[in-house]
């Protein structure tokens, strides 16, 4: 495999974007991929069985299974990480270590449909959170422990929108190179 065709399996939409300048169509677009993400998710999972699930995506990468509970726990924290930094002042948030998590036993044995409905709730409750979010809001911050870097609701609303396209896409292109759609 060459290196191009193993970035393509890594990043199958590319590597995140950011915008210089976001423009109000920008954040409602990454509010809608937030909102879209479960019921996407549900689509491309309602027809395989646990053997397509316990496949990896790529070589050396996550079973569908564990991308599944890795959005779930990834976008607890994330919500978690708005929450403080709109009721605190650039709060230091907690890192994880999302590998240790992917190789959990409730990230490997479960049914998915345990995080699917976990997304849905949290989704919801997220995509209010955010609707009700002032310009201003976007512009809060909190610190990461690892680098000490400052980054921006907006920043992070960006990335978790890309998050959910980036694992549903890797789903998705599996699923095409299998033959299961």
């Amino acid at each position: 495999m060459t290196s191009e065709q193993l970035e393509l399996l890594k990043y199958p939409i590319g590597k995140m974007y950011f915008p210089e300048r976001c423009h109000e169509k920008y954040i409602q677009g990454w509010i809608e991929d937030i909102a879209a993400c479960p019921s996407l998710l549900q689509d491309l999972l309602k027809h395989l069985d646990d053997i397509q699930l316990d496949t990896a995506y790529r070589l050396g990468g996550w079973t569908i299974r564990q991308l599944v509970h890795h959005l779930a726990d990834s976008h607890s924290h994330a919500y978690i990480r708005f929450k403080w930094a709109l009721s605190e002042d650039d709060p230091l948030i907690k890192a994880y270590d999302e590998k240790a998590y992917a190789a959990l036993f409730d990230s490997k044995r479960p049914p998915v449909a345990l995080s699917l409905d976990h997304l849905k709730a949290l989704h919801a409750k997220w995509v209010f959170l955010l609707e009700g979010m002032e310009e201003a809001d976007f512009r809060k911050t909190f610190r990461h422990p690892e680098n000490q870097k400052q980054i921006s609701l907006l920043y992070c609303l960006a990335m978790y929108s890309w998050h959910c396209r980036h694992h549903c896409a890797h789903i998705e292109h599996l699923m095409k190179r299998r033959d299961w759609i």
